[in-house]
């Protein structure tokens, strides 16, 4: 269930680089925080107020990091893993609760979307050294001790508990949208208006840029990354997309993404990438995986079914297939951005 590092729809997010209007400045760092790339941008007549807002963000990420990060040893949830089999450990009522939240959404997608997938042993290689399928036994053998109804929740003490040793819970597929979403929401109680706050492409904006113009959310042709062929325009939205476009076995002729179903053990199959579209990013990360997972017409159907929440798939065969209510705006003749400084938010 990782998440690609370099994104087969590649989203660019464009500033308008028009007049601004009432004085106000665009204020943007990019940085290094969870592993990933992150840009932070805000919008604000206080120059001054606009930079500290970052800096409130960017402690914000760094804050989340410190207490959902599976490879820091001092953080709650390597406290719960390392008590795998063993006690309930009790948490901060901010991580049983995207921990709860983590286990209905995989309900809701049929434990495609599982935090426990951090236990999968390591069978696949998605460098383009493996040129034959694991053993099936291999396989099987990987996700012995995934599952999340095996994650208990004691809601009297606030603890976690994993059931069997050797379980282990990670946040890699959801962990970026909440950060995202909590930076916003600290940036946004300082006064700011409008902003960005973007992980590696995992995104949410706010407001409008300066000179009133909507964010926009460029997507690259899968055949030309360089080229945008179709945009959206954001306000109080999430994008996040989940794919394979670089890290894939190919066996045989069939091409498997990095992306690791976590009730089989085996990759998925069937789609180059999947963008899913909603007002809440922690949300939209969680979705973008287990899409990816379920495949073309499964997860049509699971993101047809809620309201509010939109999904562009590309598919191996380079088919762009949108879920129903998606409204794309399409360049014609050669692609082309709209008059804007164009800054790439999915490579690191």
């Amino acid at each position: 269930m990782a998440k690609s590092i370099h994104l087969s729809i590649l989203l660019l997010l464009l500033v308008i680089s028009g007049v601004q209007a009432q004085d106000l400045k665009t204020q943007k760092k990019v940085l290094l925080l969870m592993g990933t790339r992150f840009e932070l941008v805000a919008v604000s007549e206080d120059e001054a107020l606009a930079n500290e807002a970052i800096e409130a963000g960017i402690r914000e990420i760094q804050r989340i990091e410190a207490l959902i990060s599976e490879w820091q040893p001092t953080s709650q949830t390597s406290a719960i893993n390392r008590s795998a089999g063993g006690m309930p450990v009790p948490v901060d009522e901010e991580l049983y609760e995207l921990i709860r939240r983590s286990l209905r959404i995989s309900e809701l997608t049929g434990g495609a979307f599982d935090i426990s997938w951090a236990a999968a042993d390591k069978v696949w290689k998605f460098d383009g050294s493996m040129k034959k399928m694991p053993a099936p036994e291999a396989v099987a053998n990987s996700v012995r001790h995934i599952g999340y109804k095996k994650i208990q929740l004691i809601p009297e003490t606030h603890s976690v508990y994993l059931t069997e040793k050797g379980m282990k819970i990670g946040f890699g597929a959801i962990g970026k949208g909440y950060a995202a979403n909590r930076a916003r929401d600290v940036m946004r109680g300082m006064g700011i208006r409008s902003g960005v706050v973007n992980a590696a492409g995992d995104l949410i904006t706010w407001g409008r840029q300066a000179d009133g113009q909507p964010w926009y959310i460029g997507i690259a042709d899968p055949a030309n990354k360089d080229k945008v062929f179709s945009w959206l325009t954001a306000n109080e939205t999430a994008v996040v997309t989940s794919g394979s476009y670089e890290k894939f076995a190919e066996i045989n002729g069939k091409r498997y993404s990095h992306t690791i179903d976590p009730r089989t053990g085996y990759p998925a199959t069937g789609l180059k990438s999947v963008t899913i579209i909603c007002p809440d990013a922690e949300l939209a990360d969680a979705l973008a995986t287990a899409t990816m997972v379920l495949g073309q017409e499964e997860g049509l159907y699971l993101i047809n079914q809620l309201k509010g929440v939109e999904c562009l798939l590309i598919t191996d065969k380079n088919e762009m297939v949108a879920s129903d209510n998606l409204h794309l705006h399409y360049y014609k003749g050669k692609p082309q951005a709209p008059k804007a400084a164009a800054v790439k938010t999915s490579k690191l």
